[in-house]
C-alpha cells in the first residue's frame, strides 16, 4: 500500500509542478495585481472599476454577445448532433471528422478568413455584386462579431450534444413508442433529459471562451466594439496598467465561476433525476 501511495505521487508529480507553475502562479498575480496600487498598498478600486460608464457597457456587451453566440450555437448544434447520432452510415467517423476539422486550423486564421468574407470589397459582397444583389454591410458590427463566435465555438457544443445522443441506447426509445408516446413527447420526455449534461457542458464551454474573447472582436469589429476582454487586453498591453487589468480580469473570473457553479448543480440535478427514473419511468413516458 505504501508503494502504491508512493508510485501515485511520483507519477502526479509533473502535473503538480506544471498546475503550480501555470495555474497557482499566474493566478496569484492576477490576484495580487488585482488588489493592489502601483505603489503596492490594498486596493479595492480596481475590482470597483467594472461599475464606471465604460467598463459596465463592455461588460454588459460581451455578456449579451456570448449569450446570443451560446443560443445559436446550441440550436445549430443540436440537430446537427441528432444527424450524426442517428446516422448509421459506415464513414461516419468521417463525417464527424468534416465537423471538428476546422478546429485544427489556426484560430486567428480562421477568424481572419471571415474578415476576408465580409468585408464591404469582400468575397460576399462580390458575389451579390456579380448577381446584381445589394450587398451587405456587417463588418465592424455586433453581428460580424456573433458570427465569428458561432464559427469558432459550433464544434464545442457540437461535440458533447452529440457524445450525449450516441449515448442514448435505443430500447430507451423503442421502450418510449411502446408505452404510446408519440414522437415529440419522447423527444421531450427522454431524448433531450438524456442529453443535459452533454447541453451544459456544451454551454460551459462555448459561454466561456465567447465572454473571454478579444481576437475576435477585435478583428471583425474593427476595434470599434470593445468587449470587456478587449479592455483588459488593453490594459496589460497599451496602457500597461496591469493592477487594472487584473481588477477586471477578477470580476470576469467571478461570472465564469457561476458559470461553472450553475453547470455543477445541473449535473449534480440531472444525477439526481436519472436515480429516481426506475421508480417513475412506467408513467411517465405515455404522459
Amino acid at each position: 500500500m505504501f508503494n502504491n501511495k508512493k508510485t501515485s505521487r511520483l507519477l502526479s508529480s509533473p502535473y503538480i509542478v506544471w498546475a503550480l507553475i501555470f495555474i497557482i502562479v499566474p493566478l496569484g498575480m492576477v490576484v495580487y495585481y488585482g488588489f493592489t496600487d502601483k505603489s503596492g498598498a490594498f486596493t479595492f478600486e480596481n475590482v470597483a472599476a467594472i461599475t464606471s460608464l465604460v467598463h459596465a457597457k463592455a461588460l454588459g456587451l460581451a455578456l449579451l454577445l456570448s449569450v446570443i453566440s451560446t443560443i445559436v450555437c446550441f440550436v445549430l448544434a443540436y440537430p446537427l448532433g441528432m444527424i450524426l447520432a442517428h446516422n448509421k452510415m459506415s464513414n461516419q467517423g468521417i463525417v464527424t471528422t468534416l465537423f471538428i476539422l476546422p478546429m485544427w486550423m489556426n484560430f486567428l486564421l480562421r477568424t481572419l478568413a471571415w474578415l476576408t468574407l465580409l468585408e464591404n470589397k469582400g468575397v460576399i459582397n462580390g458575389i451579390l455584386e456579380v448577381l446584381h444583389l445589394p450587398g451587405i454591410n456587417v463588418i465592424n458590427t455586433s453581428g460580424a462579431i456573433v458570427i465569428g463566435m458561432v464559427y469558432n465555438f459550433l464544434p464545442f457544443m457540437i461535440l458533447p450534444i452529440y457524445n450525449s445522443l450516441s449515448s442514448i441506447d435505443d430500447n430507451v426509445i423503442n421502450a418510449a413508442r411502446d408505452l404510446g408516446a408519440d414522437a415529440r413527447q419522447t423527444f421531450f420526455k427522454v431524448t433531450l433529459p438524456l442529453t443535459v449534461p452533454g447541453i451544459v457542458s456544451g454551454i460551459t464551454m462555448v459561454f466561456i471562451p465567447a465572454l473571454t474573447t478579444f481576437a475576435i472582436s477585435t478583428i471583425l469589429g474593427g476595434s470599434k466594439i470593445l468587449l470587456i476582454g478587449n479592455i483588459i487586453e488593453q490594459e496589460f498591453t497599451l496602457t500597461y496598467d496591469w493592477n487594472l487589468g487584473a481588477g477586471l480580469s477578477i470580476v470576469l473570473m467571478l461570472f465564469i465561476v457561476v458559470n461553472m457553479v450553475v453547470s455543477a448543480m445541473a449535473d449534480n440535478g440531472e444525477e439526481q433525476d436519472k436515480k429516481r427514473m426506475p421508480s417513475g419511468r412506467s408513467g411517465g413516458a405515455s404522459e
